[in-house]
């Protein structure tokens, strides 16, 4: 069980800190940002439920057999068992796991709530300054709100009732090749909710302890998002197009709990269009991985723990 522990939190260690810092260096992901994203969803969830693995496997320590061979529920008799020090330890660990545990629920619970009221704040907003309607019939969606800005702006508002923002200065900027583009771009993180998968590695980024956590997690994630949309608009409208668009927006802001077309990772993203085929092999493989990274640590780790536990609890 101790060994089972030590590799849970391991791996642990491993999968919120160096594996992302790895891994967001890589220029792979830029070909195959599907296949990527996955990846660093596979890491994300492993690291949490490594974390869980080894204080649950510390804790089923307490779980130590009686005279009878059945695991003894009386702490006093556990005290006996163990020893003072090593039962307090062991309980300190099963403290610390649950804590972890409200940790990472209330970082999830914050960021959603917090997120959802900016943009419930930020939507009233866009509705009350709307001008679609003296733009023409094609602009005039339901969820096309157009703000009289000069600056280029395009960006989404997530959720139930989903928000695509444009400025006037978008309109008057880019020709309709260009502005099909910039929709079709926002619609897809619309469509796809790629919102929820930002939130999500936003909650376990909050949760996990500064000294062990990735900083540059997040920032691959928030890219390869991007990635996404940008091949959904390429295949509406063309590279050209997007490109254009991108780079007219490039120096825009969008509110916090929104997905903006720009951003600093423009020039990243224009420069990968020109040559975006991604590698059937090595998608293939991070999808492999990806697998491997939630399976194998299950079978070869947490299954012989469970049949040990089981085998505890049924003497």
């Amino acid at each position: 069980m101790n060994a089972t522990a030590l590799v849970f939190a391991v791996l642990a260690l491993l999968l919120a800190g160096p594996v992302p810092a790895l891994l967001s260096r890589a220029t792979w992901t830029y070909r195959s940002p599907r296949a990527g994203l996955v990846l660093w969803q596979a890491i994300a969830l492993a690291a949490v439920l490594s974390a869980f693995g080894s204080g649950l496997a510390i804790a089923s320590q307490l779980l130590v057999p009686g005279p009878d061979g059945r695991p003894t529920t009386a702490p006093t008799k556990e005290i006996d068992a163990l020893g003072l020090p090593l039962w307090s330890l062991y309980v300190l660990v099963f403290l610390l796991t649950l804590l972890v545990g409200a940790r990472l629920i209330y970082s999830v619970l914050r960021v959603a709530v917090r997120t959802r009221r900016r943009r419930a704040r930020h939507r009233m907003l866009v509705d009350l300054l709307d001008r679609s309607t003296t733009r023409p019939l094609a602009m005039r969606a339901s969820n096309i709100r157009v703000l009289e800005a000069a600056e280029p702006i395009a960006y989404c508002l997530p959720g139930i009732r989903q928000r695509v923002v444009v400025s006037e200065g978008t309109l008057s900027t880019l020709g309709e090749p260009e502005i099909a583009a910039i929709l079709s771009h926002e619609r897809c993180h619309l469509r796809a909710r790629h919102d929820l998968v930002l939130e999500a590695f936003t909650a376990v980024h909050d949760a996990f302890p500064r000294v062990v956590r990735s900083a540059s997690a997040l920032d691959a994630v928030q890219l390869l998002i991007e990635l996404l949309a940008d091949d959904s608009a390429v295949k509406a409208a063309g590279p050209g197009p997007l490109a254009r668009a991108l780079v007219a927006c490039s120096s825009s802001s969008a509110p916090q709990g929104a997905l903006s077309a720009g951003g600093p990772t423009t020039l990243i993203r224009v420069q990968r269009l020109a040559g975006r085929r991604g590698d059937v092999r090595i998608a293939t493989a991070a999808y492999v991985a990806a697998a491997a990274i939630l399976v194998v640590p299950t079978i070869a780790v947490a299954v012989p723990w469970l049949v040990e536990l089981s085998r505890l609890i049924n003497a």
